[in-house]
C-alpha cells in the first residue's frame, strides 16, 4: 500500500478504526468508502506519462496532475487560502460541495463519478468532507510529498 493509500485510509477510518480525532458514527459506510477513496486517489494520484510512442506535449506545456495540479486549479479559482490552509499547520479552512464543483470543473467531477460510481452531489459532499483531512495528512509540517511516492502508478521521467 501507497503512502497515499495509507492516508486516505486512515483519514477515511479505514479497518473498523476511526480517524483520529472523528468519532466512530462519522467514518464513510463501506460502499462510501470505497467510492470516496476511488475519488480521492483518482484526484491525487499523479498521472503517469504517456507511453513510448504518443504524442505528448512538451514538459513546459504539460499541466501538473495529482496534488501539484489540485493545488494549481485551486490557484485558479481564487481559493489558495483554502488549500493552504490544508497544506500549514493550522485550521483547516472548510469548502462546500459547490466551490469545489466550480474548482474541479463539471468534467472531472463527471469523470470521478463514473470512476467512483458515487452521485455527483454525494461525491461532493464527501469530497468537501474528506479532502481538507488527506490534504492535511499528506502535508505534515506544511511539506508537500514527493510526487512519486503519492503514487504507484507514476513514472518520474
Amino acid at each position: 500500500m501507497g503512502m497515499l493509500d495509507e492516508v486516505i485510509a486512515a483519514a477515511l477510518g479505514a479497518k473498523g478504526q476511526p480517524a483520529q480525532g472523528q468519532p466512530a458514527q462519522g467514518r464513510a459506510a463501506p460502499d462510501q468508502f470505497s467510492q470516496i477513496a476511488a475519488a480521492l486517489t483518482a484526484l491525487l494520484a499523479p498521472k503517469a506519462a504517456p507511453a513510448a510512442g504518443r504524442a505528448a506535449a512538451p514538459a513546459s506545456q504539460a499541466a501538473p496532475t495529482g496534488l501539484d495540479g489540485l493545488i494549481d486549479q485551486f490557484k485558479q479559482s481564487g481559493l489558495e487560502d483554502v488549500i493552504n490552509s490544508w497544506i500549514g499547520t493550522g485550521q483547516n479552512q472548510s469548502i462546500s460541495p459547490n466551490e469545489l464543483r466550480e474548482t474541479l470543473g463539471q468534467k472531472t467531477v463527471t469523470d470521478l463519478s463514473r470512476q467512483s460510481g458515487a452521485p455527483q452531489d454525494d461525491l461532493l459532499s464527501q469530497l468537501s468532507k474528506y479532502l481538507p483531512t488527506v490534504i492535511d495528512r499528506l502535508t505534515p509540517n506544511g511539506q508537500l510529498p514527493n510526487q512519486a511516492d503519492l503514487g504507484s502508478g507514476y513514472r518520474s521521467r
